[in-house]
């Protein structure tokens, strides 16, 4: 019996433990076809895809159109915003000044920014850099992010307004996915060197790896050319909307990249921070971000897709197994674009994604790739699959179509329009205003000029959003006035149903009327 379960048990690891495919093994002909495929049946405008191994670029593939309506492919070279990838080089430029003894992991916050407020005075204090790089400070995922969203201020006055994001979990006690936090380690770097993140990151990374048509502005994108347009999504398709500036928090997503630039990124980081000799990452430092600071639950008692036995995130990584070889990686979501990055160190093995629409494969572009080079014998089609499975996802979010259901025709609005009209405050964001323009209400973000909207009636006291710029991620949304029992104006509650972008937390209150 014992002879038998030990062979069961050699049996169950024996996948894990499956030679990888050699570069020349890998039919890239097959690949090239299947991502012509994916492409078509995803609907995405455009898809840049690479994947190096051994220390070389192997393989590009670039699909479709960089805008819909017009001619004109991708190519290696076409850039796109690469978003929260961004996070990786932002934790590699701390390990540096951290290698430089200019700062340390565990260093407070407080230390370099007094101004660092959270939710509670006692976390506010603790609160040490590697717990920004690993979202584990106590805030919920995307929590907060109205804060910086399209804004015209810079990282200080975002950092001002943290102590109003409410607690989520107990700090250090959970995973919240922080954009602010990382907003807040691109603010300590400029603090300690004296200069941007964006510069620190061209010095640092960008020239020594030959990045030269990496760039950190949507400023930058004309003189670089060759780029792809973002696009957003409705019942017709895919539309183009305007690039968005997220120059102001360029440590959480700003970079704007290539295939064939970001293959040097994947190469170096592959080689473990050493490029063409240089140590640019020590060892340390390199184990440091590749070490599972936050860990999140896997089912160990039902298999899975990837032979998955661990999943975390570590400091501007995400960390987990892919049958048997450690898998490091992220993905980021830009208006209009989305993109992943995936390296197995144990293979010498990346694969870049980068696309230009808010319905992706950006995954099963990647585990396809993953398949075929580590040899592993799947008959799941990850193309379909995930396209059945998102298709099936946006069926079932029923939330804005529950809404327009619900609204009760022929209501009158219980308080005179005019009334509606002054100033608001909002803890969380800042100064928000109503206002009566030629007949119509309009909602104005002091320091958002892209959230503009026109206010038209929808039922009783609640009013549509008409929103003036294009928006990628939400659509409709509604706001309800609140009166006091003299039926004097308190406030309104936003009402945008979507995933990324909260306004319900927003919660403004009037100060002043017009």
């Amino acid at each position: 019996m014992k002879k038998i379960t030990a062979f069961l048990f050699l049996l169950f690891l024996l996948p894990a433990f499956l030679p990888a495919q050699k570069k020349s093994d890998v039919d890239l002909r097959k690949l090239d076809k299947y991502y012509q495929k994916m492409v078509a049946d995803w609907d995405i405008p455009s898809a840049s895809i690479g994947i190096v191994k051994d220390g070389e670029l192997i393989f590009t593939g670039n699909y479709g159109v960089v805008e819909v309506g017009k001619e004109g492919a991708p190519d290696a070279n076409t850039l796109y915003a690469i978003a929260s990838n961004s996070k990786a080089f932002t934790s590699a430029i701390i390990g540096m000044l951290v290698q430089e003894g200019k700062l340390n992991w565990d260093d407070p916050v407080r230390k370099y920014l007094p101004y660092f407020d959270l939710y509670d005075s006692w976390v506010s204090e603790h609160t040490t850099i590697r717990d920004i790089l690993s979202h584990r400070v106590g805030l919920g995922t995307f929590s907060g992010d109205n804060i910086w969203y399209k804004s015209e201020l810079q990282a200080e006055e975002f950092i001002k307004r943290y102590k109003h994001v409410p607690q989520a979990y107990p700090f250090r006690s959970g995973y919240g996915y922080s954009n602010l936090m990382f907003i807040t380690a691109g603010e300590i770097i400029e603090t300690v060197t004296g200069k941007s993140w964006a510069e620190n990151v061209e010095e640092r990374i960008l020239r020594p790896l030959g990045m030269d048509r990496t760039i950190a502005s949507v400023k930058e994108l004309e003189a670089q050319g060759n780029f792809a347009t973002p696009h957003a999504r409705n019942e017709a398709g895919n539309y183009p909307i305007p690039w968005t500036s997220w120059d102001n928090v360029a440590a959480t997503g700003g970079l704007i990249s290539s295939v064939s630039d970001l293959a040097k990124w994947m190469i170096f980081n592959l080689d473990n921070g050493i490029h063409k000799g240089d140590t640019l990452l020590s060892k340390h430092t390199r184990n440091t971000v590749w070490t599972p600071h936050n860990n999140h639950l896997v089912d160990l008692t039902s298999p899975n897709d990837f032979g998955r036995h661990f999943n975390a995130y570590g400091l501007g990584w995400g960390l987990s197994d892919y049958h048997g070889r450690l898998r490091v990686g992220h993905t980021g979501g830009y208006d209009g674009m989305i993109t992943a990055v995936t390296l197995i160190p144990d293979e010498n093995l990346g694969v870049v994604v980068l696309t230009n629409g808010v319905k992706s494969p950006i995954m099963a572009a990647t585990y396809y790739a993953l398949d075929l080079f580590l040899g592993v014998e799947t008959n799941k089609d990850w193309s379909a699959d995930h396209l059945k499975l998102t298709d099936e996802n946006s069926a079932k979010d029923t939330r804005i179509a529950d809404r327009k259901a619900k609204r009760v025709l022929n209501t009158e609005p219980s308080i005179d329009p005019e009334k509606l009209a002054g100033t608001y405050e909002s803890d969380i964001y800042g100064k928000i205003d109503i206002r009566e323009k030629n007949g119509d209400l309009t909602l104005e973000f002091s320091h958002s000029p892209l959230l503009s909207a026109r206010l038209t009636h929808w039922h009783y006291d609640v009013w549509e959003i008409h929103w003036d710029h294009p928006q990628a991620w939400f659509s409709f949304g509604t706001v309800q006035f609140k009166t006091d029992n003299n039926l004097d104006i308190l406030g309104f509650d936003f009402d945008v149903p979507n995933d990324d972008f909260f306004f319900e937390q927003l919660k403004p209150y009037k100060v002043k009327d017009d």
